[in-house]
């Protein structure tokens, strides 16, 4: 996903958090399963969505999750490494309790054997 079009999906939930929202930001966003979300049809070029693009560019994601843990007093993080297909498996174990711990930062990037 662009940039661009992250920041366009931020500045709306931002203009949502005001008290003042206009119509026209009133009208893009909307609320399911206990979420605010921002549905997209078009990238920044105003180009469709293609499916084999999309789950290509989930192929090679991968995301760093720091993890806030208190062991013997002591608060230390832990960083792991999640692949995008591990993604649901990974918070899965924080309901199930495999790990435990507070979520800290989520952030996405790409190994460099990748990009």
């Amino acid at each position: 996903m662009s940039d661009e079009i992250n920041k366009k999906v931020i500045n709306i939930f931002s203009q949502h958090n005001n008290d003042k929202l206009p119509e026209s930001v009133k009208d893009r966003i909307r609320y399911y399963a206990g979420f605010n979300y921002v549905k997209l049809k078009k990238d920044a070029n105003g180009i469709k969505f293609k499916k084999d693009n999309l789950l290509k560019y989930a192929s090679k994601c991968h995301y760093m999750v720091s993890v806030m843990r208190e062991i013997n007093g002591e608060v230390v993080l832990y960083s792991y490494d999640v692949p995008n297909s591990d993604l649901f498996r990974f918070m899965k174990s924080f309901e199930e309790n495999t790990l435990d711990g507070t979520i800290i930062e989520i952030d996405k990037y790409f190994p460099e054997g990748l990009a």
